[in-house]
């Protein structure tokens, strides 16, 4: 279902036209805005310039978090390597107790 949201932004409206949730596109709205306003308040430049700034900022954010995320599934893919490594190893050692039990067990019975 298509939602449609009025958000305002530097003191203008824009409607946002969506799949996503009214509360989520006035949160994704609010934040546009306010890093709008971060812009605005430390530099001087238009909005149109700061539209660019914030844009700028927004898509450094955007690759820093997939870096980010990239970091971490090589990371969670290293750990399910070990964990399945340590699987084997386990497997491995419990047919070892098996067949010393069972030579045990052999020299047990003589």
């Amino acid at each position: 279902m298509t939602n449609r949201v009025v958000v305002t932004i530097c003191g203008e409206e824009y409607t946002f036209v969506a799949e996503e949730s009214p509360s989520y596109m006035q949160k994704v709205g609010a934040y546009v805005g306010d890093k709008m306003e971060e812009v605005l308040n430390s530099t001087r430049v238009g909005k149109t310039d700061a539209a660019v700034l914030t844009a700028a900022n927004i898509a450094d954010e955007l690759f820093k978090a997939q870096a980010a995320a990239e970091q971490l599934r090589r990371q969670i893919k290293g750990y399910l390597d070990e964990a399945g490594k340590a699987q084997s190893q386990v497997g491995e050692l419990k047919r070892e107790i098996v067949r010393l039990q069972q030579r045990l067990d052999n020299r047990g019975s003589k």
